[in-house]
């Protein structure tokens, strides 16, 4: 899938009016966004808010009921031409690491870039000691994930999801599976790599994180955007008896 020539928005990825449903139960009521490059959006809200589903939705995990996702301006559709175009561009780090158990840390790291890149073997794995040295995994590369604990295992997952070198990197919740001190070795990679100027969207309840890191907060309830904005205003001074009880508690 090759970007548009003319992309009037600017956005890296966005969404237009998605909705996704569950049976009777609407996860996400109509949510538009932009995400553009080099910015850092969060998204948080309670429990069932429709966060991840709708992190799903722009990755196309989840295919939306309706609605519009659009990559570097140009519309994606449920074909496999498509999906794997924007799949190969917007790296997806989940809550459950989904590290292979039978390969080694640098092979996890290494095996996309060879299936879809076709870099040759040692190509790849210079790629992946390069990004798990990034993350401060260097002497972890030949371990299997079980030797690993959880902090380590979801960031070689990050560094999987940066040996694609992707134009924007989706998080569900990835510190939800890790108690704090493992949550702490994580959330300082990705800050690192935020100060970068990775464009990321990061759905979350590390309050402090996104108050710290994030260009714009969104704040979700019931499947639909209550709030949104810079986070000095969507947390410390928000506008909906909502979004203030949440973050009031």
């Amino acid at each position: 899938m090759q970007p548009e020539p003319q992309n009037p928005s600017g956005a890296v990825l966005e969404a237009r009016g998605l909705v996704k449903r569950f049976g009777p139960v609407t996860a996400v009521a109509g949510v538009s966004l932009e995400v553009h490059a080099g910015r850092v959006t969060a998204i948080l809200g309670p429990s069932g808010s429709g966060k991840s589903t709708l992190l799903r939705c722009l990755n196309f995990l989840e295919i939306p009921d309706e609605g519009e996702v659009r990559f570097a301006g140009r519309p994606v559709r449920a074909r496999d031409a498509d999906l794997n175009g924007l799949r190969s561009r917007v790296g997806m780090v989940f809550q459950q690491f989904n590290l292979f158990p039978h390969l080694r840390v640098w092979e996890n790291v290494a095996l996309a870039p060879r299936v879809v890149r076709n870099l040759s073997r040692s190509t790849a794995r210079g790629l992946a000691l390069d990004l798990l040295d990034r993350v401060g995994l260097t002497d972890k590369a030949d371990a299997h994930p079980a030797q690993l604990s959880g902090g380590q295992q979801q960031r070689a997952a990050i560094a999987r999801a940066l040996a694609m070198q992707p134009a924007a990197l989706l998080f569900d919740e990835p510190t939800s599976a890790l108690d704090p001190e493992l949550t702490g070795e994580v959330l300082a990679v990705m800050r690192s790599l935020a100060s970068e100027g990775r464009t990321m969207v990061v759905v979350t309840h590390e309050v402090g994180f996104a108050r710290a890191v994030a260009h714009e907060v969104i704040f979700m309830d019931g499947g639909q955007v209550v709030e949104r904005g810079p986070p000095a205003r969507v947390i410390d001074a928000p506008s909906s008896e909502r979004a203030l009880r949440f973050f009031g508690r």
